[in-house]
């Protein structure tokens, strides 16, 4: 997750920022491609027109997500020693030359790359989640669930049921899932039987994870030192092949609204989750995503697990909560709980232990 900047610094001062004195690959690249744009090589060139970018562009992770899919497509192979997920082990402080030489003969495409914003569809969260849900089960006593994902991006954190979680002493999820996640959570789970009956998610920009392009795009924004990570995505892409799950192109105030309004049986209980979302939403948004689902507590049973950052900021990680309201036979139960402190790619899943001291 890259800092706060400041709107005033320029865009060779926010690659600086971001890069601080890191030793990966990133942290090099970042660093030269400040220095190129101030003496005005071809990282000036792609960026032109960007300059008085939101910081929250994070137009450097853009660029070398652009740079990444080049090398993914095999058309910058002198660069793959650079990249561990494709098996390069090479000195990263030694990357740029060839790197600055591949920006100079893509420049067009590269500045087509600003266009495009990041998007990871981290699988890894998929334990904050799997956490939440046991513990909205564990509330409501209903074990059929209705899955709801506003901000969903490719959808992939839809299928949590279809992903094996792996413990010192518990698991949960199909012994032959291609993608397992071991030792994501620290503290004394609890597991709950549950059943998705059902499951839909909304993004601005919808992944396709079935297309070539949408898992290029994907694997583009995974940082190719992070081998880990690119191991995860790869099993949970042949997951979402074999279970494929809907994606809306909407925003998610109103597709709230509309899932939200929609009838379900009793038993079912509907949770809304989301992660990482609420620091790109307009306040409006915001706003009327909570007001969404207050609405909908009145009249079903519903759960609301979020993944977002507290107030002190990205520094200390995530909080994983739920709001429970009206579940089942339960008293109405108002109040956001905090279940555990979450790393940004949703590793470790640490959970919170109220007892004081």
């Amino acid at each position: 997750m890259p800092p706060s900047f400041d709107s005033g610094l320029t865009l060779a001062d926010r690659m600086r920022a971001h890069a601080a004195d890191d030793d990966h690959l990133y942290g090099h690249l970042m660093r030269a491609m400040a220095d190129d744009w101030e003496a005005g090589g071809p990282v000036r060139r792609i960026c032109h027109g960007w300059e008085d970018a939101p910081p929250g562009s994070v137009i450097q992770l853009r660029l070398l997500a652009g740079l990444f899919r080049i090398v993914l497509t095999d058309r910058a192979p002198e660069l793959v020693r650079f990249y561990p997920c494709l098996g390069g082990d090479a000195d990263p402080a030694q990357a740029w030359p060839a790197v600055r030489e591949v920006m100079a003969a893509h420049v067009g495409e590269l500045h087509e790359a600003l266009e495009i914003a990041p998007q990871t569809n981290e699988v890894g969260r998929s334990a904050a989640l799997l956490v939440g849900l046991f513990e909205a089960v564990r509330r409501s006593g209903l074990s059929r669930v209705r899955l709801l994902e506003p901000g969903a991006s490719g959808g992939l954190n839809l299928l949590v049921d279809r992903f094996r979680f792996v413990n010192a002493d518990w698991s949960f999820g199909p012994v032959e899932s291609p993608l397992v996640l071991r030792d994501a959570v620290v503290g004394d789970v609890r597991p709950e039987d549950f059943v998705i009956a059902a499951r839909r998610g909304c993004d601005l920009s919808p992944v396709d994870t079935a297309s070539p392009d949408g898992r290029l795009r994907l694997r583009s924004f995974v940082w190719p030192f992070q081998t880990a990570r690119h191991e995860r995505l790869s099993a949970a892409l042949v997951v979402a092949a074999a279970h494929p799950v809907v994606v809306d192109r909407h925003g998610a105030g109103e597709w709230l609204e509309r899932q939200l309004d929609r009838r379900v049986e009793d038993d079912v209980l509907t949770v809304v989750w989301q992660s990482i979302t609420r620091m790109y939403w307009p306040a409006a948004e915001v706003a009327r995503v909570g007001a969404a689902i207050e609405a909908a507590a009145a009249r079903m049973s519903l759960a609301h697990v979020a993944m977002e950052y507290p107030a002190e900021g990205p520094h200390v990680g995530a909080d994983l909560t739920v709001d429970g309201y009206v579940m089942a036979e339960v008293a109405r139960q108002g109040g956001q709980v905090l279940l555990a402190k979450v790393g940004h790619h949703g590793f470790p899943v640490t959970l919170h232990d109220p007892s004081p001291g």
